[in-house]
């Protein structure tokens, strides 16, 4: 069966089950599920009951597709995601956006733990995405184009959304969450960057560092869904700042970054 073929058939799927088309698609990161806690589910799935989806085998990604209501809005959440480190090809860890825009989503919003490269962050910080670099060995985009996924070479130059940032920036000021903005720099894993590899991804522009979003934005860009992207700072790969860092801390730092990105989400969903 084609991909795209696939990916219609997982839309009939989750339409045909669904009350309320989405507005907002929510991609959760490492430590940052709790928000799905705040949504007033009306259906969910396991990854393991939708055709065509992968699974995923990350600690805290506990693999569910939600369905519900957030301030009010229709939304749908990933509470979990997939990575390229754990053997997916490109073209499935990025399938769930397909399948988003297909079955009508209009905008996406993506979380995930990162390293701090820039020496004035602090573990546990916030940072607003505002570019990326992409160091991934494989583009979704590679391969056959279908004009129903988007244009063949999509433009980049505002991959992330000015009015969404602007509006998260009042959000965060209103109830005193401190907040960075910056670039990310999307790199394989799943092992933790060198101290020199940390030095040479500051050299080149990065903010902060990790192992997702950037396959899920390109192919965003690409179908047309303005993004909002958040990290949180869950360790430093800043010189001097560098310690052995588990995913037990990571979860923790991300737990406690966790309440302010969940307040500027949903106010931000609101205001849309």
């Amino acid at each position: 069966m084609k991909y795209i073929d696939q990916v219609k058939e997982t839309t009939e799927f989750l339409r045909s089950r669904i009350q309320n088309i989405p507005e907002t698609g929510i991609i959760l990161g490492t430590g940052l599920g709790d928000l799905a806690e705040e949504i007033e589910v009306e259906i969910s799935f396991s990854y393991t009951e939708i055709p065509h989806f992968p699974v995923s085998t990350v600690e805290s990604h506990s693999g569910k597709l939600i369905f519900g209501t957030l301030e009010g809005k229709h939304v749908m959440a990933m509470q979990g995601r997939f990575h390229y480190y754990e053997g997916y090809n490109m073209k499935q860890v990025t399938f769930p956006v397909r399948v988003m825009k297909f079955l009508g989503v209009k905008r996406l919003m993506v979380s995930n733990a990162s390293g701090g490269l820039n020496p004035d962050y602090h573990i546990s910080d916030l940072m607003f995405i505002n570019d990326h670099i992409d160091m991934f060995p494989e583009s979704p985009l590679t391969g056959a184009n279908d004009p129903e996924f988007g244009p063949r070479f999509p433009d980049m130059s505002e991959v992330y959304d000015r009015n969404m940032i602007a509006e998260a920036h009042k959000i965060a000021k209103e109830h005193n969450i401190p907040v960075r903005e910056g670039v990310y720099i999307g790199v394989k894993g799943p092992n933790l960057e060198t101290p020199a590899e940390y030095k040479y991804l500051r050299i080149i522009g990065g903010d902060a560092v990790g192992m997702s979003t950037v396959p899920e934005i390109n192919v965003a860009c690409q179908m047309g869904m303005p993004v909002f992207a958040i990290s949180a700072i869950t360790d430093l790969g800043v010189e001097g700042k560098i310690k052995k860092v588990s995913i037990e801390d990571v979860i923790g730092a991300a737990n406690n970054a966790e309440p302010g990105m969940t307040k500027i989400i949903r106010e931000l969903i609101a205001r849309l």
